[in-house]
């Protein structure tokens, strides 16, 4: 761990939970306007390098004990999953289903299955961009 860099990483902190917060609002923002399950995932994505700038490598994975590989399959499932379950209902390919909901303190809310698919992109582009990373960043 760096121990000289007290501003940096004080700042880091801070900032980091500003870009995921945000990350998480493009996320649910991007049925209805830009975003979604990409863009909240290069937002988070960054959150996780500036992490990685500020601190050392083995503390970032101390950390987010993740593995990041199976991130990418859990992603790849259910993005895979809810576009192919539509097969099952005799629709084509990648029809979703939505509907209105009345859910405690958020009122009437519209959820869709489009928003499954979005969380699966999320965390693909999540675990691959971390991948790719560490797998850098290890290589000293």
């Amino acid at each position: 761990m760096r121990k000289n860099n007290v501003i940096l990483q004080t700042t880091t902190k801070v900032t980091f939970f500003i870009i995921f917060l945000f990350s998480i609002h493009i996320f649910f923002a991007g049925h209805f306007a830009p975003g979604g399950g990409f863009v909240g995932g290069l937002l988070t994505t960054g959150a996780i390098v500036l992490l990685l700038l500020a601190y050392d490598l083995e503390t970032i994975q101390a950390t987010l004990p993740f593995n990041f590989t199976i991130v990418i399959g859990i992603g790849l499932l259910l993005s895979l999953g809810t576009a192919a379950g539509s097969i099952f209902f005799n629709v084509p390919f990648f029809t979703h289903a939505f509907g209105h909901f009345m859910l405690p303190l958020f009122g009437d809310t519209e959820l869709h299955t489009a928003m499954i698919f979005d969380a699966g992109v999320y965390l693909v582009v999540v675990g691959a961009a971390i991948t790719i990373i560490q797998s850098i960043g290890g290589d000293e």
